[in-house]
């Protein structure tokens, strides 16, 4: 039990805590990736790792720190999974070499798959069932929501006014508050016997990992390189050992029987496509600004303000009319303004501004996007057991982490051979025009300075959306050919939808 009895607030203070900071910390380091990049000398492809390092991990075993509450004990497992968040942001924070931070992100990603579904299930043994609940789950939503914004702004302010190294030392005071108020005002679980999955959880995050390390790779030494063709044939032993260890687990970490229901598989799968392409429109999207708009790492941060607002404008719409008109036509609209909004940016160009070729196609994609967060979430668990709800609402999440990895990866693939036959055609043109300091540097860093570079940088991405937008027509296709949710399904979900947003 809790020390002292009788103070909610602070319980829930520190819950949300906990949420904010592990969903922030994807914006919060994106937004200095271009400082991170120079700092440590990492290639543009090599640097999508600093962002799947961490969700390949999180979303890997997200199902698994969940078990582990319900076995171990909620609180016991949510300290644990902060004070490992805490030490691994330290770590990344004092990394002088590119492989030092990927270790601490995928170290991040280990704590935060502890602490973020427990955090969720605190709620539920700290606060009484009915409105007092009610009010901290929409607190605990509204963080998940918005945590994304904070991250973009405290990201450029700390990266602008200390270093980037803080985006990762931010965490370590923070972590350690919360780490020490939880054993004084929350209450311990009742722990649930039950078995690990640990063959389950590692063969899905290697597997998925395997995956991703093929994709980058492919982007820079080809498809017919020997560890390219590894990385594939280790990915297909390592997915298929998930799944038959999962059909032979008394307890999977993923139960198959979630994908027995048309909806909900269809929603995994619009979830995926999703994530896949919005990872892949920030991580993208901040290089442009920065390095060809020239932005400072705090203006990029007010730049992605307005996605965000779009985003929660449309999450807002969808929840307040759900019941009403169901989830399949927010869903349709939402993935149908996705695909439009990166079709948009495939025709970004060096010259492109921001209110020009970046704001309009961000804003079509955040309301697109928003349209679906809440949708998705009501869906996943539309005529699941009530016992299973957390488990099916637990693989949406996992699914958008999962897919957001696989996606950056293969967007990466295209730029990289897209950056590359467009280097070719400006290294000439460089050779020509460029002055004999930018040509000595170019010597010795292989890297083309503007405008030459910006050309480049702004090719690759804009191909590289090609495929996003591709991405998210799967998902159109899905919600329109797959979805079929009943209205009497919504009627017994009242409630659901706002726990899960974000």
């Amino acid at each position: 039990m809790a020390r002292r009895e009788g103070h909610p607030g602070i319980a829930l203070t520190v819950i949300a805590a906990c949420q904010l900071m592990v969903v922030l910390d994807a914006t919060i380091v994106n937004i200095a990736l271009p400082h991170i990049q120079d700092a440590l000398k990492f290639s543009t492809t090599d640097l999508t790792w600093v962002v799947s390092a961490y969700t390949l991990t999180f979303g890997g075993l997200l199902l698994l720190g969940a078990r582990a509450g319900d076995i171990l004990g909620r609180r016991q497992v949510f300290m644990t999974g902060i004070l490992l968040f805490t030490f691994a942001s330290l770590l990344g924070g004092l990394a002088q070499e590119p492989w030092q931070l990927l270790a601490a992100r995928a170290l991040q990603g280990v704590g935060g798959a502890i602490a973020s579904p427990t955090s969720l299930a605190l709620i539920t043994t700290t606060f009484p069932e009915g409105p007092e609940r009610n009010r901290a789950f929409g607190v605990f939503a509204a963080v998940s929501a918005g945590g994304g914004a904070i991250g973009l702004l405290a990201g450029g302010m700390l990266t602008d006014w200390l270093d980037w190294r803080w985006v990762l030392f931010v965490n370590v005071p923070i972590g350690v508050l919360i780490a020490s108020l939880a054993p004084l005002y929350i209450s311990e679980s009742q722990r649930h016997p039950g078995r690990f999955d640990i063959t389950g959880a590692l063969t899905s995050t290697a597997g998925m990992a395997s995956l991703v390390y093929g994709f980058i790779r492919a982007s820079e030494n080809g498809w017919r390189d020997g560890l390219t063709l590894g990385s594939f044939g280790a990915a297909l032993v390592l997915l298929f050992a998930f799944v038959l260890t999962e059909v032979r687990a008394k307890e999977p970490i993923t139960p198959l029987r979630m994908f027995a229901d048309r909806n909900r598989w269809g929603t995994y799968v619009i979830m995926l496509s999703l994530a896949a392409a919005m990872f892949g429109m920030f991580f993208y999207i901040v290089l442009f600004v920065q390095d060809v708009l020239g932005y400072s790492a705090i203006k990029a941060g007010l730049a992605f303000l307005p996605v965000t607002v779009a985003i929660a404008v449309g999450a807002g719409l969808s929840q307040r009319f759900l019941p009403a008109l169901g989830p399949r036509p927010f869903m349709m609209a939402g993935t149908g303004l996705v695909v439009i909004g990166l079709a948009w940016q495939t025709f970004i160009r060096p010259d492109s501004s921001y209110l020009g070729g970046v704001l309009g196609p961000m804003l079509v994609f955040g309301f697109g996007m928003g349209l679906n967060f809440v949708t998705a979430t009501v869906t996943a668990v539309s005529g699941v057991a009530q016992h299973e709800a957390g488990a099916a609402s637990g693989l949406l999440n996992a699914m958008q982490q999962v897919g957001g990895s696989l996606g950056l990866s293969i967007l990466t693939t295209v730029f990289g051979s897209a950056a590359k036959d467009e280097t070719k055609k400006q290294v000439p043109k460089f050779l020509a025009h460029g002055s004999p300091e930018q040509q000595a540097h170019f010597a010795t860093t292989h890297q083309l300075p503007a405008p030459w570079g910006h050309e480049v940088l702004a090719h690759g991405i804009s191909t590289a959306f090609v495929p996003a937008a591709a991405m998210a027509g799967v998902a159109f296709l899905t919600s329109w050919l797959v979805i079929r949710v009943r209205k009497s399904d919504l009627d017994a979900l009242a409630g659901v939808a706002g726990p899960g947003i974000g």
